[in-house]
């Protein structure tokens, strides 16, 4: 004897309900599928939801779960607090295969915490661990953001993805500065700025342009996400630079010999961090207040053009309160992955002759944003550009506009001399990466050729880092371009 399902809460008759339910999840499908290929234009269907109202006026998802007061429908898991064997197992499922694959990882997250603890002496095999254990460690802050994400309106969340993806840099940022006692930690600061930036243009979003094109022959993303972003970008560029242009252009001039310009540039980039970050918060008012519903209308439309969103929708999720908690999980372990990878630098650098220029600007800034690529590859992947482009981009505005003059600030207020007066060389790299990328997004469309040109850019980038030596000042003398680097990347 077989028993029936229970009828869905709310249902006008008795086996009806969940009859009724399977019939709208049917009309609704379809209807959702229609915006797959919106690409500026509202279609006929666009803000058709997978929700039910019951006959009390409760909500039922496309699980037929009840949604809470302020839960997002997609959001809502069907439970409440905290279920820890559930909560591992979705964990464990992550978000996609490859995001899965990343968990497999785990142990050599673990292996860091106890080398460090308790054999502090193996500095390399500890920089090794807590290397290869970042990733896992950032693929569960991806992860976790994601669920939460889906509890909120769509906008608000990805700007909350792509910030918390920015926490771990924030924490890095504010360490090195309030442990910095002559300067050697400004330089690091300043080239993990850059490489962060960089990384994110062209390494990441090279890779979502060839990963999409490799499985869609060309993928279109919405003016509003790439023309708001690429001019942001071009702007946080220019104030970045200026501190660079004005000491560059000054210090050299015979006219002016004799004359130091530091404080010049000093004072030039407090006043550059603080009209950027009041351009960060009149680009939060745009996106999430003003301009809401545009931004709301084209994630939505971009949401319903992954063909497994179907599968993805009835993927067993994790409660809020599961989600806050994986969050801070998440965070805990990339920031101690983060610490211990830079106690160990300068064993790396002094003994294995790797330049502070490629470590500042190329292996920590991969590393330390594995979570935004990992998740803005599978969005790509799954054809969702507007999403992708919202992540790379946010990340990178949110690394120069947020980032960037929150430690400028800060060290202002401990008396640090923290600038963002840059090498010529790698200021030129970063106006040069925000051009390139412009250009790309220009035409609104993109393919694995864009892709892997943006990749090759980045690969060059690296190889120059590679041999591009310290400045003088830094490298005290010693053979080669990177021995200064354990004194920039050491915590007090």
């Amino acid at each position: 004897m077989t028993s029936r399902p229970k009828p869905a809460a709310g249902a006008e008759q008795p086996g009806g309900g969940r009859e009724k339910y399977k019939l709208f999840q049917r009309k609704s499908y379809g209807q959702n599928m229609a915006m797959q290929d919106f690409h500026g234009n509202k279609p006929e269907h666009e803000g058709a939801r997978d929700v039910e109202q019951g006959g009390n006026g409760d909500r039922y998802n496309h699980n037929a779960h009840k949604v809470e007061k302020h839960i997002e429908p997609d959001g809502e898991s069907g439970r409440k607090w905290l279920h820890p064997i559930k909560m591992f197992a979705i964990m464990g499922r992550s978000s996609s295969k490859v995001s899965m694959m990343t968990n497999v990882l785990w142990p050599f997250t673990i292996a860091a915490m106890v080398l460090h603890w308790g054999f502090p002496e193996k500095e390399l095999w500890i920089f090794i661990t807590a290397y290869i254990g970042m990733i896992p460690a950032a693929n569960l802050v991806g992860f976790a953001g994601q669920e939460l994400a889906r509890k909120i309106p769509m906008v608000i969340g990805v700007v909350m993805e792509t910030t918390l993806g920015s926490i771990v840099e924030i924490v890095l940022f504010m360490v090195l500065i309030k442990g910095d006692k002559a300067g050697e930690n400004i330089h690091i600061i300043q080239a993990a700025i850059l490489g962060s930036i960089l990384a994110n243009l062209l390494l990441c979003l090279g890779l979502c342009f060839f990963i999409g094109g490799l499985f869609h022959p060309e993928q279109t993303f919405h003016e509003a996400i790439s023309e708001v972003g690429s001019n942001l970008m071009l702007v946080a560029g220019f104030g970045l630079v200026i501190p660079t242009i004005y000491y560059q252009s000054l210090q050299g001039n015979p006219e002016f010999a004799g004359q130091d310009f530091n404080k010049g540039a000093l004072e030039i980039s407090r006043a550059a961090a603080i009209i950027l970050l009041v351009a960060f918060l009149v680009y939060c008012f745009f996106q999430i207040r003003s301009h809401h519903g545009l931004y709301e209308d084209i994630l939505k439309a971009d949401e319903h053009r992954d063909v497994d969103r179907h599968r993805d929708l009835v993927k067993p999720k994790l409660t809020f309160t599961e989600a806050v908690l994986a969050v801070l999980v998440g965070i805990m372990f990339v920031s101690l992955m983060a610490i211990f990878l830079v106690q160990n630098i300068e064993f790396i650098v002094t003994h294995h002759g790797i330049s502070d220029s490629f470590m500042g600007l190329i292996l920590i800034p991969v590393v330390e944003k594995a979570a935004e690529h990992l998740t803005a590859m599978d969005e790509a992947y799954d054809n969702q550009m507007n999403f992708a482009l919202s992540h790379v981009l946010g990340a990178s505005i949110q690394t120069a506009l947020l980032n960037t003059p929150l430690v400028v600030i800060v060290g202002w207020g401990l008396g640090k001399d923290m600038s963002l007066k840059f090498e010529l060389f790698d200021a030129v790299v970063l106006i040069l990466a925000i051009m390139v990328v412009g250009n790309f997004l220009r035409d609104e469309k993109s393919d694995y050729l864009e892709g892997a040109l943006s990749v090759f850019v980045y690969v060059l980038i690296a190889v120059s880092a590679f041999y591009y030596p310290s400045p003088p000042e830094l490298a005290g003398g010693t053979e080669g371009g990177g021995e200064a680097a354990h004194r920039l990347l050491k915590f007090s």
